[in-house]
């Protein structure tokens, strides 16, 4: 039986926050999401440029690179927090955090299939309640596996790069019980405070966890890593379901094919667009051709 601690948002000690991700927020990026785990809120965006690091010419090494920077905006806490251009230098906790985003998403992707490329992570903070961290990785893999997809079909890429899905959550220690998914309140006065980042596979890419001027035992980080396992399985069914939404053709090109086929003749289509919203060219020939077929997606929904 579950034990019900009282939570101050009334959820079970097993129970994420609710979840929810926008695509398309920032329509200059490759691809973009707005994620929410309860009141945290942040926009990721992935970029990508035709070109590698210079350190990466000089030695001479093969395939892309993935490198992301995190950034907590002056309204996302309580008390205004200071711009770090302000201050001169990036502070230490978010170099610490975006270094943690580019590691768990460079083990999602295959950067030997990427060619000369690099692959930019942006993720702002617009709203802070505990869990930026985890919030920024889960949305960052989202947004990273739309535009691969991106990619694919604009015939970029002859496979996709995507090795597995990554998605992250906090666990920890409050009143010597176990609890998933802190927000702010819990997160401070946690006694054990945790960070699981996991694949779509159930291999775990990363753990942070101390003691807050607290020790736990086994049994205590056997439990915690239990509820972190049983959450980070619910988000990755998430995940999945939102990059087979953003994949999914839009409705002026189905009304296109609709009146083309259903006509018997040659009908007025609307401009063909590519994923990034350029127009193509071509004519209904073209338009009559199947698709590229989209590699990662059958995985995800397989």
């Amino acid at each position: 039986m579950i034990p019900r601690m009282e939570r101050q948002d009334k959820r079970l000690v097993d129970q994420l926050r609710p979840i929810s991700f926008e695509t398309g927020i920032a329509p200059n990026a490759t691809a973009s999401v707005l994620v929410a785990f309860g009141r945290t809120k942040v926009i990721c965006a992935v970029t990508i440029e035709e070109d590698v690091p210079r350190w990466m010419k000089v030695q001479r090494v093969e395939g892309g690179w993935l490198t992301a920077e995190y950034s907590m905006l002056p309204y996302s806490t309580l008390d205004r927090k200071r711009r770090d251009i302000t201050a001169g230098k990036l502070d230490g906790r978010s170099s610490e955090i975006q270094r943690l985003i580019g590691r768990s998403l460079r083990a999602a992707v295959d950067l030997g299939k990427i060619g000369q490329r690099t692959i930019w992570v942006d993720c702002d903070v617009l709203q802070a309640d505990g869990g930026t961290r985890t919030a920024s990785i889960t949305g960052a893999s989202v947004a990273l596996a739309i535009a691969v997809n991106k990619l694919v079909a604009q015939g970029k890429l002859a496979e996709s790069p995507m090795k597995r899905l990554v998605s992250a959550v906090s666990v920890g220690m409050l009143g010597g019980e176990a609890l998933l998914d802190l927000c702010y309140v819990e997160d401070k006065d946690a006694e054990v405070d945790m960070n699981l980042v996991m694949t779509d596979r159930g291999e775990f890419v990363e753990v942070q966890g101390s003691g807050e001027e607290a020790v736990f035992t086994a049994d205590q980080m056997s439990r915690m890593l239990e509820l972190g396992r049983k959450g980070l399985e619910e988000i990755a069914g998430l995940q999945r379901q939102v990059i087979a939404d953003a994949d999914k053709p839009d409705a002026d090109a189905l009304e296109g094919l609709s009146a083309f086929f259903g006509s018997g003749r040659q009908a007025e289509f609307p401009m063909a667009r590519d994923c990034s919203g350029s127009p193509q060219t071509g004519g209904p020939e073209e338009s009559r051709r199947p698709s590229r077929p989209n590699i990662f997606m059958r995985i995800c929904l397989s």
